[in-house]
């Protein structure tokens, strides 16, 4: 039985950067239509949400892209309106979206304000603003569901401020939402995975150290207590697809690790 069947879910950063693997964005959109949903592929790169929407289309889904910058709230009012204009209702809201290395993330002492600036604009204020336009939808129906993609970053001893700052103002953001909508039948939880094979952590992380691909995988890997094996962008989809299902409809306020056992070594 498909879990999200007759649902409508809009996936912000469903599109990808290159590279051999899948990213999350792309794999929660790919698995949301396998389950039946309806699906607005939005991403600042229409071309790569169009490749997300060629996959889900491919096995016989339903998806459209939009183009969106998360930087640009008007951009993010015009998607959740052409959600409505296509459906007429907004079930699943799942916001996919982060930099780190791209934007110029530092340590403390290195930082730049531009590059603060930039990331905390994107891994941030572009979820607070999606959900700014989102909430009043899901609020008229009575229901909803947000999921946010965060990190064990938020956790655990990550080096760059950045990334690490705006990765844990999703969770303290993830709880407001839940307690202040709750009334209105809206769900939101955070999911926060660990260290995972996408062209974003992997790649981009190669290039930036002009370093070899395997190499920075094997790494990574390394690291991992589960099989010392990171994990794949279907770990972090399934996780999502749990807790947008009404399989988790007395969850919210959650933060979830998909993390491999990494974060059992703090505390």
């Amino acid at each position: 039985m498909m879990r999200l069947k007759n649902k409508v879910a809009m996936v912000v950063g469903a599109g990808q950067t290159p590279g051999p693997t899948m990213g999350n964005g792309r794999a929660t959109a790919v698995l949301f239509a396998r389950e039946g949903a309806k699906v607005l592929a939005v991403d600042r790169d229409l071309e790569s949400a169009n490749e997300t929407v060629e996959i889900i289309g491919n096995e016989g889904g339903c998806a459209f892209a939009f183009e969106a910058d998360v930087t640009d709230e008007a951009t993010l009012e015009r998607a959740v309106a052409d959600c409505m204009n296509r459906w007429s209702r907004l079930d699943v809201l799942h916001n996919n979206v982060g930099i780190s290395v791209t934007g110029g993330d530092a340590p403390v002492t290195e930082i730049t304000v531009e590059a603060f600036d930039l990331i905390m604009a994107v891994n941030l204020r572009g979820v607070v603003m999606t959900c700014k336009h989102a909430l009043p939808v899901m609020r008229a129906q009575k229901s909803g569901v947000i999921l946010t993609i965060s990190s064990i970053a938020a956790i655990d001893n990550y080096p760059w401020v950045s990334y690490k700052a705006s990765k844990s103002a999703l969770v303290a953001f993830t709880k407001q939402l839940a307690i202040q909508n709750a009334e209105y039948g809206i769900r939101a939880n955070v999911i926060l995975p660990g260290l995972i094979d996408t062209p974003m952590a992997v790649d981009n992380r190669a290039k930036a150290w002009d370093r070899s691909r395997d190499d920075v995988a094997a790494e990574r890997n390394a690291r991992v207590p589960l099989r010392n094996k990171m994990g794949s962008a279907w770990d972090v989809a399934h996780a999502g697809l749990f807790l947008a299902s009404e399989e988790a409809g007395f969850i919210t306020g959650v933060a979830l690790p998909v993390d491999g056992g990494m974060t059992c070594r703090i505390g």
